[in-house]
């Protein structure tokens, strides 16, 4: 299990020491059809004495699982002062998280960081490790329920990577759910019976896998309210944040405790190579 402590703020500040890329379980079998090892990061407000459910600590632990301490301050408060005064608190907290995800079988890293901006914080943390996914935890039971909305554009590979590495064959159904805003809109079967193709590629059984489609006018809703049946939801960024839709305070806020925890799928980084090409275009 490594660690390490990041005083950043909204600023952007890197983080102290690297991270090992060679984190995970010593006993695990490695499933080889899974093209990206998915990291998961996990972040949680540790000084607030939020904890995470053993059910999704064990359903996470075959990721490479990084615990996010974070804490966030007053505006007024610089982040050096509270890295003094609470940091050791912090970390404490954090490696008790880390040692539940150690007794499920994984080898989790922990990094702890005080911040004036949440969202930022979280966004620049998972660029700067490649996350794959960031949790934004929620009580849950039991996993066997796995609900995966697709509703546009998702980097299938990093989705089905994710699903299949986690998805245990003797617990876990995966329900992929394809949604569309008009019948002449995005090909919600054909993204649907994609996803499906990939997973089952990578292990995941047809008994396992249940595809349905449907369309609607407000997908981030329909979501948000069917995240009540299910045990985790994975489902990629999209247009519109679901950090707003579950935890902003728009009209679509959700009560921390009304939905099962969500799996968001980041969209890889670009290649400086490509990033090159698109200015010169």
């Amino acid at each position: 299990m490594s660690d390490n402590t990041d005083d950043g703020d909204d600023t952007g500040t890197a983080a102290d020491a690297p991270l090992d890329t060679d984190a995970g379980s010593d006993d695990a079998t490695p499933n080889l059809a899974i093209r990206e090892p998915p990291v998961v990061l996990v972040p949680v407000e540790v000084l607030e004495g939020a904890t995470l459910p053993d059910a999704l600590v064990s359903f996470l632990a075959p990721a490479r699982v990084i615990v996010l301490g974070y804490h966030v301050l007053p505006e007024q408060t610089p982040t050096e002062q509270a890295s003094m005064q609470f940091e050791e608190r912090a970390q404490a907290a954090v490696d008790d998280i880390a040692g539940a995800f150690v007794d499920a079988g994984g080898d989790p890293e922990t990094r702890v960081v005080f911040t004036h901006d949440r969202d930022q914080t979280l966004e620049r943390v998972a660029a700067e490790l490649g996350a794959t996914a960031i949790l934004l935890p929620n009580p849950t039971g039991a996993v066997s329920e796995v609900l995966v909305p697709i509703r546009g554009t998702i980097d299938d590979d990093r989705l089905a990577d994710l699903v299949a590495t986690l998805a245990d064959e003797a617990h876990e159904r995966v329900t992929l759910w394809g949604l569309t805003d008009s019948p002449g809109g995005f090909d919600a079967d054909a993204a649907a019976a994609d996803a499906a193709d990939r997973l089952r590629e990578r292990g995941v059984t047809e008994a396992q896998l249940t595809t349905e489609t449907a369309t609607t006018e407000t997908p981030i809703r329909d979501i948000v309210e069917r995240s009540t049946d299910a045990d985790v939801v994975v489902m990629g960024e999209g247009d519109e944040s679901i950090l707003d839709a579950l935890f902003g305070d728009d009209a679509e806020r959700v009560a921390e405790g009304a939905v099962a925890p969500v799996l968001v799928v980041r969209s890889r980084e670009p290649e400086a190579d490509d990033v090159e090409d698109s200015d010169e275009e």
